[in-house]
């Protein structure tokens, strides 16, 4: 099964030096039909304007991943991290048992485009932690990488659920099985560009719901960049 999210229908919130699309219900945007899938809570777009940001606020007991479509983004946090995400970059967050942190678009000139996705943890009060790493778009065509596992696979930035994050680059014409079984959940959020998941057209800030189905094809219509998500 396919369910699709369009762009055009996510929740919308606009405070001037903010632009933010909410997939599922967040802050004063509530929808009783949109509240996550499965494990996964929150996933935002947001743009923020030239110097300006998000305040110091606090966390718990979430995994929180944001990922820099394009600008920089300025963090700091409770634990003494302090380091600026750029384009093309990961960042995830253990809130566990509590922090507070800030995230700041520090251009005087240039927005920052990012989204920030919640994943419920498999444990509660878990010690804080931090991870960034930067994901260049991959050499091999059709190629998926691996961005956050359990495991820290091929790599990948360790985050405490059952789930394998993908980052996916496509170039026109180009198709790609999504790594998925039929008893598993997925979610696949298209950032940028356009391409067809089992014959649906899906555009920049579309998502889709899967379930029970086995190793679903896409294929590009143009240069796509693309979330996916393996859930438990």
């Amino acid at each position: 099964m396919i369910t699709i999210r369009k762009s055009q229908d996510r929740g919308h919130v606009s405070h001037g030096w903010l632009d933010s699309y909410h997939t599922f219900s967040f802050g004063s945007y509530r929808d009783p039909n949109h509240m996550g899938h499965r494990v996964l809570r929150v996933m935002n777009e947001d743009r923020v304007l030239p110097d300006n940001g998000f305040g110091t606020h606090p966390h718990s007991n979430m995994e929180i991943i944001s990922y820099v479509v394009s600008g920089e983004l300025e963090h700091r946090d409770s634990m003494e991290n302090g380091s600026i995400i750029r384009a093309g970059e990961f960042q995830i967050i253990t809130a566990g048992s509590g922090i507070t942190h800030s995230e700041f678009n520090p251009s005087k000139e240039n927005e920052t485009h990012f989204y920030q996705i919640w994943i419920v943890p498999d444990t509660n009060d878990l010690a804080p932690s931090y991870g960034q790493k930067s994901f260049s778009e991959p050499t091999e065509p059709k190629s998926l990488q691996l961005v956050a596992s359990q495991e820290e696979t091929d790599g990948s930035l360790k985050i405490n659920q059952d789930i394998r994050l993908y980052l996916g680059h496509l170039s026109a014409g180009e198709e790609v099985v999504l790594p998925l079984s039929d008893q598993r959940y997925g979610w696949l959020q298209i950032v940028d560009g356009t391409l067809e998941l089992e014959g649906t057209h899906l555009t920049a800030g579309d998502g889709g719901a899967l379930s029970g189905h086995e190793a679903p094809q896409i294929t590009s219509r143009a240069n796509t960049i693309f979330l996916f998500f393996d859930l438990p």
